[in-house]
């Protein structure tokens, strides 16, 4: 059986291409590495790594630490490139979930 088609991947794509590799304040190394959950400096590995299990355990706190050493716009680039990996993830994992089902049918 085929993959189930995903309609909306174009404009993801785009939506990725933009957020992780466009211009930015932070590096599209670092976003990257968030979108990822991969290495990271030592004090956004525990912000990214919420973001990516538990994004609504996130606080002003969690981001107020952070900004002696990184601006709003850099945070906020970091933040949406994590939740993008993230939901990556989910969304993908339910599509093979689909497709699995479907095979199975």
């Amino acid at each position: 059986m085929t993959p189930m088609p995903d309609p909306h991947a174009k404009l993801r794509d785009r939506v990725f291409e933009q957020v992780l590799a466009g211009p930015g304040e932070s590096s599209a190394t670092l976003r990257n590495a968030a979108a990822d959950g991969g290495a990271m400096p030592p004090d956004l590995q525990a912000l990214v790594n919420k973001v990516h299990a538990h994004a609504y355990k996130v606080t002003n706190d969690d981001v107020a630490r952070l900004r002696e050493t990184y601006s709003d716009d850099q945070l906020f680039e970091i933040i949406v490139s994590a939740a993008l990996g993230a939901s990556s993830k989910r969304l993908f994992a339910g599509l093979r979930a689909l497709d699995a089902t479907e095979d199975r049918a």
